[in-house]
């Protein structure tokens, strides 16, 4: 007799250097929407008044994408005000995420967060435990995703640079493809 497989709410990590990481995450958003999945997506790094390709597509679609940063976070001119905001869109991802109403939510560019130490990684893992739902899916994306949230992750996928038109072409980014 074969045994049936569990299902479960997978903790899904996008991490590596290479481009793609968000891109993947909304693809997946994507999907579950048109599946009448209940989805939503944080942009930790994003300034809020954002208005890329991701963000207009979102509101035509009534698709909720909250962007919570300041821009490029890692440059900021208030470091401060940076993790304040920060550690602020955690607290309203927590919300989102213990509330039951997902199924699939984006925490995208999260791991920066951890890498820079504005929120423990350890004590985000406990909550996770303790809070997300079972059948809850959570995308979390970045580069330098720490070693302990590879671990507790269900999935993960390493994006890796192979070939870059900036960085060999000296191609900037352009509207519809990196943003």
């Amino acid at each position: 007799m074969m045994k049936k497989k569990p299902k479960k709410g997978l903790l899904i990590v996008n991490t590596g250097d290479g481009k793609g990481k968000t891109t993947a995450a909304l693809g997946v958003l994507f999907r579950a929407w048109g599946r009448d999945m209940r989805v939503c997506m944080f942009q930790f790094l994003k300034h809020e008044n954002a208005s890329f390709g991701e963000n207009k597509a979102a509101r035509k679609l009534g698709i909720e994408i909250t962007p919570i940063g300041d821009g490029f976070t890692w440059i900021s001119r208030d470091i401060n005000k940076s993790v304040a905001r920060a550690q602020h869109g955690w607290e309203l991802a927590k919300q989102r995420i213990s509330s039951g109403d997902y199924d699939i939510i984006i925490l995208d560019e999260f791991t920066y967060l951890l890498h820079y130490g504005w929120l423990n990684t350890n004590d985000v893992i406990v909550w996770l435990r303790e809070n997300k739902p079972p059948m809850l899916h959570l995308i979390i994306t970045g580069r330098y995703a720490p070693d302990t949230l590879i671990e507790f992750a269900d999935l993960v996928t390493e994006m890796r640079v192979v070939k870059h038109p900036f960085k060999e072409q000296g191609i900037r980014a352009q509207a519809g493809i990196e943003y």
